[in-house]
């Protein structure tokens, strides 16, 4: 998910009772909440590069135990207290497992057992950022901030936040189990039905930022993929889907290492070809993952040119 649902969650996390058990422990979690997104620093090698390290290792179960003591130790070298090294260490992963569940439930998902499997796991139940979640996070944190302010002003005590805390957290964890739920709805309808004739191969249910009980299925057979809406509220209409027609890979374009870090990455791998007047002959070759978006507006692709001759 993005970074101010990791940071917060983190922060939650530290006063819903655990900055009692250890000092600094608001900037250990929230470090470690936010630190398996150090691998974003890899786009300075250029998207390629993005696509096969983000969500890589420091996202995986065996990077777990190293960015948790590389957190430990960036608090350990900040000015003021030191806190004890197996507390500190036990927030760390606390909020480091808090980062992975989180990223775990979006359809983006990670590669959990890097470097030993490649293979990318999600949920698929949340979008990679949620409004819902924003909105909640960011009540539990300037909760206390406003009740101090009141406090100050009437002459009373103020909170500390852990009731607010405590909510936040309790109100993530119910979330997304209702939108499990609703994910698994939104799947057995998408799979009971015919397209054009064909049963899915694959099927996939991508959520709505805004609406739990909105879905954007998408469907993969042999030979196309369908793309439809699906509102849990009404009947689903299997005829209204868009179908999208799967093309054979370009051989040029899919020896290329952009091209390969996409295929690493993508799970419903869309071709698309445009012949171009100039060069005269060449194609203009495209990969998208339907996942982000279709054609005319993909979001996630990578796109050549190749001329006459290959």
């Amino acid at each position: 998910m993005d970074p101010l649902t990791h940071s917060l969650t983190g922060l939650a996390m530290s006063r819903a009772g655990l900055n009692r058990w250890c000092p600094r422990a608001n900037a250990i979690l929230v470090l470690a909440a936010m630190a398996p997104d150090i691998d974003l620093l890899s786009r300075l090698g250029g998207t390629e590069a993005l696509f096969r390290f983000h969500r890589h290792i420091t996202h995986a179960l065996p990077g777990l135990p190293l960015v948790a003591a590389l957190v430990v130790l960036v608090v350990q070298l900040l000015p003021g207290r030191k806190p004890p090294w197996k507390q500190a260490y036990v927030l760390a992963t606390l909020g480091v497992v808090s980062h992975l569940l989180l990223d775990w439930t979006t359809m983006y998902g990670m590669r959990v057992l890097v470097p030993f499997s490649a293979k990318w796991s999600s949920l698929d139940i949340t979008s990679l950022v949620d409004l819902c979640l924003w909105a909640v996070l960011i009540l539990a944190a300037v909760g206390p901030l406003l009740s101090r302010l009141v406090s100050d002003e009437i002459g009373a005590r103020s909170g500390t936040g852990r009731g607010l805390a405590v909510f936040a957290l309790l109100f993530l964890v119910a979330y997304d189990c209702g939108r499990f739920v609703l994910h698994a709805r939104a799947v057995a309808v998408i799979e009971a039905r015919l397209y054009n004739g064909s049963p899915p191969a694959r099927v996939a249910a991508l959520p709505n930022p805004l609406n739990p009980l909105r879905w954007r299925g998408l469907v993969e057979t042999a030979s196309f993929y369908a793309l439809a809406d699906v509102d849990l509220l009404e009947e689903f209409d299997p005829a209204a889907a868009r179908i999208l027609y799967k093309a054979d890979p370009n051989p040029a374009a899919r020896r290329m290492p952009a091209f390969q870090a996409f295929l690493e990455f993508a799970q419903y791998p869309l071709w698309r070809f445009t012949p171009l007047d100039d060069p005269e002959g060449s194609v203009r070759v495209e990969l998208m993952d339907l996942r982000f978006g279709a054609p005319p507006n993909p979001r996630f692709a990578v796109t050549t040119i190749i001329k006459p001759g290959g």
